[in-house]
């Protein structure tokens, strides 16, 4: 059974904010500072000596390409804001210009903190016979082996390039990492500025011969330096440096475009080339190399930042290799849920048992793509509609669609074009749809469509029956494997038509006026949220038992934030798990005293999305009302994005959602980040010499309530509380 301690544990006693205007912006955390918190807790688990060390390493590589994506997006969008001259703050109180400020120091602070942690994981590295060699510590048999490699695998994609009037400055890529040069010819002293761009395509760590469980790379840098003679034959090099620069991401898209694919592909080429907004270069690289980059890149001292360590910390995830097992987490196989074994694997049966919650990675995301290659394959299906945001290059889920389309089914897909990064795979994945027959509708040109909704239709003797899936997260096989989410099955008539009727408002921009159990964004989720809010604090005034349970990744939107503030005040009791941005302030005094907030990071990405109101009853109670939902609380998912909030009423799905997942969640010691009123974020206090209740373990140990089939569900802990 999970503890009910977290339940019964007191507040912490609230905190004053002295100089706070906490009747203005200082009641809100500032969302960028916030986001930057939560790369500095993934950071921190490169140093947690309970991870793995190549689990750490992995860690360490994901906050460099978090941080990446931060600066390409967010800052970029900032520097934009500032050089219109933009001053309007932020909720938080931030002009553009201020937030930029802060960012820069944090940021600088965090890859200085990278170089160290990755100094130190080196030397555990080699302790464990995992070697990043120099080129002097190569034997003579490393430098032949090298030189075929260098000649047949790298030689022939590098394009070695003078630098003069002659040969203008190449165009350097988003991520683009390079290797300047200058060189003096042997012959006469001539002097030489040269550039090496390198392919992305090449690998970063060059693996060389080794035994046992040693393993040896080298840096690809490292090879260059030993081939420079065969790039520059007669040449000496007298310095040299490398860089990498990352350009404007954000995509602008022309609102009445006549041609939406054409036009995001046009977008995706004005990516490419948008403008520097950060640069990484060598500490002590050449002063006049230094200089010609920083002129033909357009970029500023400010947007440079000199590293003393490796440039490219994001590609260290090349080194966390499956032979050493012995360095990783142990192995762990999704199970399938034993009510779909019950079923011979029948999708649609174990559906029509009754409602199913699976709960990924925990229980295997193939039985997602299962229910669409069934229907795909099944004589009795008329019709299957799909939103797709992000999914897989080769989705087997798209195949699905693609057979279900060339097999005469009526298919209709949702492909979001706007899914940051995404895109381009998005236009491959509309065109391949198309092609086999399938009706394809992008939606809104200035929404994106977030919500991740299957419908089946299927004949059962004379009726037409809905089978519906509503999910948390994508229709990504490869990255279900890590994100925790939720998939909810169901053949509720009420539910699938209020997908039905979501449909034909992507396809058609007809708004539907009565839905059933399901809200949607931008029209009424955030309105309901609110008047459920005020529903706890009418329960809290009237004496009655008042809680709000809820989980996600960010909070930010200020109306919910002053909803969950009002309700606190009343008495409403609200703990929140919350992975990465947060702007409410928990613990206040005269403010949130009933609030707590909690980061999860681990070895899963938290990424599901819950609420659960104790609808006058209090948290567990079967009275409770529970939602699972596609949107975190930002702006732009219940503003500007179409979202669904979908209520669950089957007992058995309302216990694992309130006495599994959120319990578990709730009372997670081992993984969890407290945050204090000031916004920022400390370890929980684990028990001194005592088990520390890690919630990831205890999913991977544990069934599901719903799945759980024929052997019943008496054996499968929950939360337990004196008053159930």
């Amino acid at each position: 059974m999970i503890s009910a301690d977290f339940l019964n544990s007191p507040l912490p006693e609230p905190q004053e904010l002295p100089g706070a205007d906490l009747a203005g912006p200082g009641r809100f955390v500032n969302r960028e500072l916030s986001w930057l918190g939560f790369n500095w807790r993934v950071l921190e688990e490169a140093e947690n000596t309970r991870v793995p060390l190549l689990e750490r390493l992995r860690f360490l590589s994901i906050s460099a390409t978090n941080l990446d994506e931060f600066y390409t997006v967010r800052v970029a969008g900032l520097r934009e804001l500032k050089r219109e001259g933009q001053t309007n703050p932020a909720a938080d109180g931030l002009t553009p210009a201020e937030q930029l400020v802060l960012i820069d120091e944090d940021a600088r602070n965090l890859m200085h903190r990278q170089q160290e942690i990755l100094s130190n994981l080196t030397q555990e590295m080699r302790e464990a016979d995992i070697f990043v060699l120099t080129k002097d510590e190569l034997t003579e048999a490393d430098r032949q082996h090298l030189a075929e490699v260098f000649l047949y695998k790298v030689f022939p994609v590098l394009s070695p390039l003078a630098i003069d009037p002659a040969h203008p400055f190449p165009f350097i890529p988003n991520m683009g990492f390079s290797f300047a040069l200058m060189l003096e010819r042997r012959r006469d002293g001539r002097s030489l500025q040269a550039l090496l761009p390198i392919p992305q395509q090449i690998d970063r760590f060059i693996p060389l011969p080794s035994t046992g469980d040693t393993r040896r790379f080298l840096p690809l840098e490292e090879l260059l330096l030993l081939n420079i003679d065969q790039l520059f034959p007669g040449y000496r090099t007298i310095g040299s440096c490398t860089f990498r620069v990352l350009r404007d991401s954000d995509l602008e898209v022309e609102e009445e475009a006549e041609d939406l694919v054409r036009e995001f592909e046009t977008a995706l080429k004005r990516r490419r080339r948008g403008e520097v907004v950060r640069m990484k270069i060598s500490a002590n690289s050449p002063d006049s190399l230094k200089k010609v980059i920083m002129r033909e890149l357009h970029v500023s001292p400010e947007e440079v930042i000199e590293v003393d360590g490796l440039i490219g910390i994001s590609d260290l995830s090349e080194l966390v290799i499956d032979s050493r097992p012995d360095l990783l987490w142990p192995t762990f196989t999704p199970r399938v849920p034993e009510r779909v074994q019950d079923h011979g694997g029948d999708m649609f049966d174990a559906i029509r048992q009754k409602d199913m919650l699976l709960h990924h990675p925990y229980e295997t995301f193939n039985m997602v793509v299962r229910f669409l290659e069934q229907a795909a394959q099944d004589p009795d299906v008329v019709a299957i509609k799909q939103t797709l945001y992000r999914t897989s290059k080769n989705s087997p889920i798209v195949k699905a669609l693609c057979d279900a389309a060339e097999d005469g089914k009526s298919v209709t897909a949702l492909v979001e074009l706007k899914a940051r990064f995404d895109e381009a795979a998005n236009i491959h994945q509309s065109r391949r749809l198309e092609r086999s027959g399938a009706h394809v509708v992008y939606g809104f040109v200035d929404w994106k469509t977030h919500a991740k909704i299957s419908t089946v239709v299927r004949r059962e003797g004379d009726s037409l029956v809905t089978y519906t899936h509503y999910g948390t997260g994508n229709y990504h096989p490869i990255t279900a494997r890590i994100y925790t989410d939720l998939s909810f099955f169901t053949c509720d008539a009420k539910l699938g038509r209020d997908a039905t009727k979501v449909f034909n408002y992507l396809s058609g921009y007809a708004q539907p006026e009565s839905l059933e159990n399901l809200k949607i964004s931008p029209h009424r989720m955030k309105d309901f949220l609110l008047e459920q809010f005020e529903a706890e604090a009418d329960h809290a005034r009237a004496g009655r038992p008042a809680q709000i349970w809820a989980k996600m990744n960010s909070l930010i939107e200020p109306d919910v934030i002053d909803g969950l503030y009002r309700a606190s005040q009343a008495g409403v009791k609200i703990d929140l798990v919350i992975r990465g941005i947060c702007g409410i302030r928990p613990g206040v005094r005269g403010l949130s005293e009933n609030i707590r907030v909690k980061s999860i990071v681990g070895r899963f990405l938290e990424h599901s999305r819950i609420v659960c109101f104790g609808n006058g009853q209090g948290l567990p109670s079967r009275g409770s009302r529970v939602f699972i939902s596609s949107a975190d609380w930002m702006g732009r998912n219940l503003n500007r994005r179409v979202e669904t909030l979908v209520e669950t009423t089957n007992p058995t799905v309302k216990d694992q959602i309130v006495r599994q997942i959120m319990a578990a969640n709730l009372a997670d010691q081992a993984q969890s980040w407290i945050m204090q009123p000031d916004g920022h974020f400390t370890r929980a206090e684990l028990p001194e010499g005592a088990f520390a209740f890690n919630c990831h373990r205890f999913f991977m140990e544990n069934p599901s309530l719903s799945g759980r089939g024929s052997a019943g569900a008496a054996d499968v802990p929950v939360l337990t509380h004196e008053e159930e």
